[in-house]
């Protein structure tokens, strides 16, 4: 399971211009089961993303068909997780 972090380092004009795609790109994620969980941050600064692969090098493949990383809207952070804890409606999630 992977945590993306997107951090904007282009104004919110910017941004605003590819959100579409950006949704887009979400929607595609969602379809094929990597993503789970997506929403922005507040203040809008950038968003987060709770995603599974099987590896880290499939999210950053993914990652790099954002278009807010096409357009070097946002740095993104990827954060490997391995949950041995989750709430009954999370239990799917564990790995441990």
């Amino acid at each position: 399971m992977f945590v993306i972090l997107l951090n904007y380092i282009k104004p919110l004009s910017e941004v605003d211009r590819f959100v579409g795609e950006h949704l887009d790109f979400l929607e595609r994620n969602y379809s094929s089961g990597h993503f789970l969980l997506s929403g922005r941050k507040e203040p809008r600064t950038g968003g987060v993303i709770l995603a599974k692969a099987e590896t880290r090098a499939e999210i950053e493949s993914i990652v790099r068909n954002d278009p807010f990383h096409r357009e070097k809207i946002a740095e993104y952070e990827i954060i490997e997780v391995l949950p041995s804890m989750a709430s009954t409606q999370l239990a799917h999630l564990k790995t441990a």
